[in-house]
């Protein structure tokens, strides 16, 4: 039984590679060029890189109320 599912396991194996390997790649130098473009056309609606104002932002302290 074991010689049987070793062989059954290592079609798989052989099926992933064979998936993996028929996967197009993009060279790291094109990605990096792609996201860079991206973050600079994008950069104006980052609220990291703009700000957020305090009458937007939903994460201000809570103002503190007491009465005197």
């Amino acid at each position: 039984m074991s010689g049987s599912s070793s062989v059954v396991a290592m079609r798989k194996v052989v099926q992933q590679l064979r998936l993996e390997a028929s996967v197009s790649r993009v060279k790291v130098s094109q990605a990096a060029s792609d996201l860079k473009q991206f973050c600079l056309q994008n950069a104006h609606h980052d609220p990291l890189l703009t700000g957020v104002s305090s009458s937007t932002n939903p994460f201000r302290p809570p103002k503190v109320c007491s009465f005197l």
